[in-house]
This record gives structure tokens, C-alpha cells and sequence, in this order.
């Protein structure tokens, strides 16, 4: 549930030098870099890799009588370039770092109907309400997953919880599957209610009908054309779209929730006036973890999400920067004696949030 994000105002009192300091820093490193903080080659060949694991395996299982453990295989395959595409193209098109030029973000951007997503929705979730209000519950969207996860210690606990840490996983599989049938529709009912909107707000009526036509494209692009026009086995098509969705689902959802849902990431209320307690930039340091720093496999294939500190606070400016950019935010942290959390690798960050899961599963002392 969505409080009045209104409501909530962030400290002006405390360290005002440091984003001062730190903006200063990395602009520097671009003027004397002379590069441009949006994409650059690098995600253009990025963008054709991925583009190339999704698009070439549905070809190949459309039009080839292929064994099922090859088709599982490329089901797979499928699903790794769809969340490929929704961690390195998708998400700097939607926070408009993908080009210098408008319609080559919203082109970008728009690979979200691929993944079974809505533009809208997505930027008022993402964009808005989880980099403005990063794990404050009741505002941050991340943190709410139904009543089946508890991510939060301000969350209200039940008893099943307390196995959470052994089923979460099964569910992180059902993300995308989740956006193409039911979250999309509910999101944009209480987003268009309440007003919300990542710049203009929609004409309603324009706003439902592409959210209505680009599900049915949608379910034509994944099931029918293979169905009716290849004449593929329908199980065989649904099999795929299952496989395909729980591998991007599992990926994109892990690699989220090791950003923000931790021990280390804080997860600060508002005090009775709507106050925050630190600036926006402190805010994002406290509630926001990096991993796998020194791994080029996990920066490249995540879209720079490992560098999630980086990304909260200069969103605007494309990850193919992060790992350079990381040092200057790293320095200057220190430089003010604030926190930088990082863990070394993937799986230090994995425990970690499995840890934290259990946590949240132990039945509190006043429930």
C-alpha cells in the first residue's frame, strides 16, 4: 500500500557538502574524461547480445523440430537474454541514460512490453517510488510482496513466514510471469487513482488502452503465432513461455532484492511528522548495498545493478560508468565518514539475503 508520498521529507541539515562534493567529483571525471555519461558503444553491443539470446532461440524452437531437452535448453537461453534485456536495456532506456536522444530511450525503454511489463507502471514503481523512498516501508514498492514474503520488520508477520527462506525462491520465478497477468492491472488502478506519474500524468483512457493492446500483442507474439502460424505443439509453446519467464523471473528478482533486502540496507520510518532522518543522497548509502564489485561477468550481464549504490544516486547517467565512477563515490564516503556497503561477491550476497530472510521469519516478540 502506498501511503502520501507527499508526506515525506528528507533531512537538509546534515552533511550538505557531500552531495555537493561528490556531484562536483564525478562531473569532473566526465570533463576530463570528455566522454558523455550516457551509453556508449559498449551498450549497443549489449543490447544486440541480448537481444540475440531472446529473439534467435524462439526462432529456432518456432520453426525447427527440436529435441524437448533442446528446448528446454533454449527455453532457458530464452529467459537469461530476457532479463538481460530488462537489467541493461530496459532499465537505462526508462531512466533515459541509455542516449542523449529522447526516442532512443523510449525505444529502449519500451523492451519492457517484452518482458511482460508496463512502461508506466514500471516508472512509477521504480523510477518514482523505490529511488525516491528507497526501503521506507509503505512507500517503497520493493518491499511489499503481498503477504507471502516478509521483507521487513515493519511488515506484519505470519506464521508461515518462518519457512520463507526455503520458498522464497520457488516465487522469485513468478516475477515477470506475475506483470503479464495480474500485476500490471492492479498497479495502474492504484497508480491512476492516487495520480501518480514519472513526469506528465496519462490520459486514462490512452494509458488503459496500451496496457490492454500490449497484452494482447503480447500473447500473440509469445503463444499464438508459434501455436497458429509454425504449428507448434501448443504444451510445447507453453513450456517454453513457463521456462522462459521463471528463468527471467529467478534472475531479475535476486538480483533486486541483494540490493535492498539485507541486514546491511537499512530500512528507515518516517517519525511522526514525515520526517526522514537523513538527506535523499545519505538516504540512498543507508539503504542501498553493492556486490561483486571485482566481477566483470556479474557487472556486465546485471546491467551495473551491482553497483546499486552508484545507480540510486546518479541514476540518470548509464551503468556502463558505474565501475569507474564507483572509486569517486567510494573516496568520498569515506571522505565524510558515511557508510558505503558492499559485499565482495555474488554469494556473499546471496547468504546474506537468505540470512535476512530468515530473520524476518522468526516470529517478533510483540506479534
Amino acid at each position: 500500500m502506498i501511503n502520501n508520498v507527499n508526506a515525506i521529507k528528507f533531512s537538509r541539515n546534515d552533511s550538505k557538502e557531500f552531495f555537493k562534493t561528490l556531484n562536483k567529483r564525478v562531473n569532473n571525471y566526465f570533463k576530463e574524461k570528455n566522454i558523455t555519461k550516457n551509453g556508449n558503444w559498449k551498450l549497443w553491443v549489449k543490447t544486440i547480445v541480448m537481444f540475440s539470446l531472446l529473439i534467435t532461440p524462439y526462432v529456432l524452437i518456432s520453426v525447427l523440430t527440436i529435441p524437448s531437452w533442446l528446448q528446454i535448453l533454449f527455453s532457458i537461453v530464452m529467459g537469461i537474454g530476457l532479463a538481460g534485456i530488462g537489467m541493461n536495456v530496459m532499465h537505462d532506456g526508462n531512466h533515459g541514460s541509455f542516449s542523449n536522444k529522447k526516442w532512443i530511450n523510449r525505444l529502449m525503454g519500451g523492451s519492457i512490453y517484452l518482458l511482460a511489463g508496463n512502461r508506466y507502471n514500471w516508472q512509477v514503481q521504480h523510477n518514482v517510488l523505490h529511488h525516491t523512498y528507497t526501503n521506507i516501508h509503505g512507500h517503497d514498492e520493493d518491499l511489499e510482496a503481498g503477504r507471502i514474503i516478509r521483507f521487513s520488520r515493519h511488515s506484519e508477520w505470519r506464521w508461515f513466514h518462518k519457512f520463507q527462506h526455503y520458498y522464497s525462491v520457488l516465487l522469485y520465478g513468478l516475477l515477470t510471469i506475475n506483470w503479464a497477468i495480474t500485476t500490471d492491472f492492479l498497479q495502474m488502478k492504484r497508480y491512476m487513482k492516487k495520480k501518480l506519474s514519472h513526469g506528465k500524468f496519462p490520459n486514462p483512457f490512452v494509458n488503459w488502452t496500451k496496457l490492454i493492446v500490449s497484452k494482447i500483442l503480447y500473447f500473440l507474439f509469445w503463444i499464438f503465432i508459434p501455436i497458429l502460424i509454425f504449428n507448434v505443439v501448443w504444451w510445447k509453446v507453453l513450456l517454453s513461455f513457463l521456462i522462459m519467464h521463471y528463468t527471467a523471473g529467478l534472475i531479475l528478482s535476486l538480483v533486486f532484492q541483494l540490493a535492498h533486502i539485507m541486514d546491511e540496507a537499512d530500512m528507515p520510518l518516517p517519525d511522526s511528522n514525515g520526517n526522514i532522518k537523513n538527506s535523499w543522497a545519505i538516504h540512498q548509502l543507508n539503504t542501498t548495498v553493492n556486490f561483486a564489485a571485482k566481477s566483470k561477468l556479474v557487472n556486465w550481464f546485471t546491467g551495473g545493478l551491482n553497483y546499486q549504490v552508484e545507480h540510486h544516486i546518479f541514476p540518470n547517467i548509464s551503468h556502463v560508468h558505474y565501475d569507474k565512477i564507483a572509486k569517486i563515490v567510494k573516496k568520498t564516503s569515506s571522505d565524510f565518514n558515511l557508510p558505503y556497503n558492499e559485499f565482495n561477491t555474488f554469494f556473499d550476497a546471496i547468504k546474506a539475503h537468505f540470512k535476512f530472510l530468515k530473520t524476518m521469519g522468526v516470529k517478533p516478540q510483540n506479534a
